[in-house]
């Protein structure tokens, strides 16, 4: 089955100077192919049907560092792509006590639609892109863009950005404190842990291409507007042009 053209963006230039590669897996909350009922539509524009502003972010960086990066066109409520497609939570069918309508009842063969269709040319066009630079020769590092909610269960999260990782734990510690440097509350694999499993996309293909890997996760009140997350990208350049440098090898 051909890709939906709805699967990927890719943004910057694959060949630009800057070793990085950043990829946002959750960057959009449309619906290809389906058309969300009133019950559905507020669950999408909630973080349960994207990361909000996880795209402006990355654009941001993009710009401001004259990279490339990857985003998914597609609602992590059709499948995510930060999931292996074999997790229970590729595709989520409900959320809470509401079952979502283009997802009720779906079976495997679905399933495996979806993965064909939109999760799997996500992941080969990150796959392109970086095995291009490989093969030119060009550093190159991955860093995936996520962002998580204010308040989780009710209390407030003063966490302003996360570093997860399982690996490359350095270069992961190095980029913490220069955060932490640049003002920001920072943490090591919070608010989720990439030893649970939960960087997929970042570890996918840093493994594949043997290259330097990492996930950012940054608080959504700080980049819920395109003006907040360009205010937050001039802070964080410092920390993150040292993370492109290899000399943290």
């Amino acid at each position: 089955m051909s890709p939906h053209p709805a699967a990927f963006e890719t943004i910057g230039d694959p060949r630009a100077a800057s070793s990085l590669v950043f990829t946002c897996e959750h960057a959009s909350n449309e619906l290809p192919e389906w058309v969300a009922n009133s019950e559905d539509a507020p669950l999408l524009a909630e973080h349960w049907g994207w990361d909000i502003g996880a795209a402006a972010l990355t654009r941001e960086l993009v710009s401001w560092l004259g990279a490339c990066a990857v985003l998914s066109r597609f609602s992590r409520l059709v499948c995510d792509p930060n999931r292996e497609p074999d997790d229970p939570t590729f595709v989520v069918e409900r959320i809470g006590d509401h079952a979502l309508s283009w997802n009720r009842e779906i079976d495997a063969t679905e399933r495996a639609r979806r993965r064909d269709r939109y999760s799997e040319p996500y992941h080969a066009e990150i796959d392109r892109v970086v095995g291009a630079r490989r093969a030119s020769h060009r550093a190159t590092r991955l860093c995936s863009i996520h962002s998580f909610t204010p308040t989780w269960h009710g209390k407030p999260r003063e966490m302003e950005i996360g570093v997860l990782f399982d690996s490359h734990e350095a270069v992961a510690g190095r980029l913490i404190d220069d955060l932490a440097e640049a003002g920001f509350v920072t943490a090591a694999n919070e608010p989720y842990s990439g030893y649970a499993g939960l960087i997929h996309a970042a570890r996918r293909h840093g493994r594949a291409h043997d290259i330097v890997y990492v996930e950012v996760e940054v608080r959504q009140d700080l980049i819920d507007t395109r003006p907040r997350a360009r205010e937050i990208v001039r802070r964080l350049v410092p920390a993150i042009e040292r993370l492109a440098r290899s000399d943290l090898d």
